[in-house]
């Protein structure tokens, strides 16, 4: 499946330490032979990420996405990336 990554998602990335990168890049590497590998955990998110889905990085650290349909292509559009407190915390 092929991947793409928001702006304001790389911009984040680069400022996080290099675990976080290493990791995110060995589970976008997965996500794009196996979009439902166990290790993973992909799961459709609820409330306000409603119609977004979400793939583990560590145990902490998420990267959330949508699917996108472009052409004739269904891609991954990944779109944030935070600490399960950062992306889910209630207002």
């Amino acid at each position: 499946m092929k991947v793409r990554l928001a702006p304001e998602l790389v911009k984040k990335l680069k400022k996080q330490d290099v675990r976080i990168r290493k990791n995110l890049k060995i589970a976008i590497d997965l996500f794009s032979i196996n979009p439902q590998d166990s290790r993973l955990d992909n799961h459709e998110l609820q409330r306000e990420w409603e119609g977004f889905s979400s793939i583990d990085i560590t145990s902490d650290w998420r990267a959330i996405f949508e699917y996108k349909k472009v052409g004739d292509e269904i891609v991954a559009y990944f779109v944030a990336l935070g600490t399960h407190e950062e992306l889910y915390q209630e207002p």
